[in-house]
């Protein structure tokens, strides 16, 4: 899912800012992983209200913690050692393997298929039962962001990242087929963002000017909608996420404002709309197109926001999502000095959105303020964290291993093991219906 990465500053207004890492929304925006100088933690988002740390752990700067959907699959990788990946099952606190890579890991994504690694020229493709690598795709054109999209459709999985360092090209290959299935001329200048569908039929883009964001169908790649955030000055688009039902689609960036754009195509009533100045000008430019510059029927044609937010000054630099909540939509804001801002969504008119309820990922497990309403008295007491109380020593010696992949298969080590996790079966990292990641074979 998307992740935001937190920039150091000086000064103690700044301090929460220099201890933030980086956070990241699982697959279904059914909870949030932080990392920070000092560990990761994990939060459920089941409610407006509270949030819930779920778990915890004291990994020293984490710049990448990546959540699989709601089972205890768990990625993380430090600053303190960049090449490398670990897994872990975080509700027994074990480690289930590692590998290391050439260079710097600078992404990871996740769906029930694929586990894929970005690295600056390359990306690995991981099978995510077993941790085999399945492909790698080298002399890619540079990629210091680590830019790239899984989409987590079983069916439809495809894998979306930049086709060159210079171009907004994006190339669309398939996971399942370990095929390229499109190249999409995007936009001019180089990518900033990419995020697929639910279904993966559509894919989302914005370049590195900020100005304009754009969705293709998949696999076809024809341009579908194109939105334009605004006019007078380039920004860096941090996150784009699409709704659960692809009708609507949020962008978050370096700056204090958040956009919702609105990807359903209204159809005009026979009285009344056709009467609207918004619909006036719509027919005029569409007859003034034949003689208009195309750069200019470009610009007028493109949709404004359906929704904003307007974050405070000293929030910039933000992920978000849209997901629904208890029933009702909710956007959901993470920003740089570690905060998240809960919002409601008005889906039929729109406009300024409705702040409900404000989170610190470092005060208490995650503070709460909340926007309409007052504390109150429905204060309850958290229950210990399964770091406290299913973790394992670390002095715990591991008492078996498994030989790792060799240096040409992508990784320089191997699996790391304990032994209780071999199993004649898949080894269950939530419950067996729901999936079972890993799969161990003696």
């Amino acid at each position: 899912m998307e992740t935001a990465e937190g920039a150091g500053a000086a000064g103690e207004a700044d301090e929460p800012r220099s201890r933030f890492g980086c956070a990241s929304f699982n697959q279904d925006s059914t909870s949030l992983a932080v990392g920070t100088r000092t560990g990761y933690k994990i939060f459920s988002l089941s409610t407006v209200e509270k949030l819930e740390c779920i778990y915890e752990n004291e990994v020293p700067d984490v710049f990448i913690v990546e959540r699989l959907f709601s089972s205890s699959l768990v990625v993380v990788v430090s600053s303190a050692t960049p090449q490398r990946m670990n897994i872990y099952h975080f509700k027994k606190g074990t480690e289930i393997c590692n590998y290391s890579y050439s260079s710097n890991i600078l992404a990871v994504k996740l769906n029930r298929q694929w586990l894929v690694v970005c690295l600056e020229e390359s990306i690995y493709i991981h099978n995510i039962k077993d941790m085999k690598l399945i492909q790698t795709l080298v002399n890619m054109p540079t990629n210091p962001s680590g830019l790239c999209a899984l989409s987590i459709n079983n069916s439809n999985s495809f894998l979306a990242y930049p086709g060159s360092a210079t171009t907004g090209e994006i190339v669309v290959y398939g996971a399942n087929t370990l095929s390229t299935v499109a190249v999409i001329s995007a936009h001019d200048a180089p990518l900033a963002a990419l995020t697929f569908n639910t279904s993966a039929t559509k894919l989302a883009s914005a370049s590195e000017r900020g100005t304009v964001i754009r969705v293709f169908s998949i696999p076809e790649g024809l341009r579908l909608f194109e939105f334009r955030r605004g006019m007078k000055r380039y920004v860096s688009i941090r996150s784009l996420s699409f709704s659960l039902d692809a009708l609507f689609l949020c962008a978050s960036s370096n700056t204090e404002t958040v956009h919702i754009f609105r990807l359903e195509q209204l159809e005009p009533t026979e009285q009344g709309e056709a009467d609207t100045w918004t619909s006036y000008v719509g027919r005029m430019f569409s007859a003034a197109s034949s003689y208009l510059p195309a750069q200019v029927c470009d610009v007028m044609s493109q949709d404004r926001a359906f929704a904003t937010v307007h974050l405070s000054s000293s929030a910039h630099s933000s992920v978000c999502t849209l997901v629904s909540i208890q029933k009702l939509p909710r956007l959901l804001v993470v920003t740089a000095d570690g905060q998240l801002f809960i919002y409601n969504v008005d889906l039929q008119d729109g406009g300024e959105c409705e702040l409900l309820s404000k989170h610190n990922f470092f005060d208490d497990h995650g503070s709460t303020e909340k926007g309409s309403e007052s504390a109150g008295s429905e204060q309850t007491i958290s229950p210990p964290s399964y770091a406290a109380t299913a973790a394992l020593p670390a002095s715990r010696p591991i008492t078996a291993t498994l030989t790792g992949y060799s240096e040409d298969g992508g990784a320089k080590r191997g699996e790391v093991i304990p032994e209780h996790e071999f199993a004649s079966g898949p080894v269950c990292l939530d419950d067996e219906n729901e999936f079972p990641p890993v799969s161990i074979q003696r």
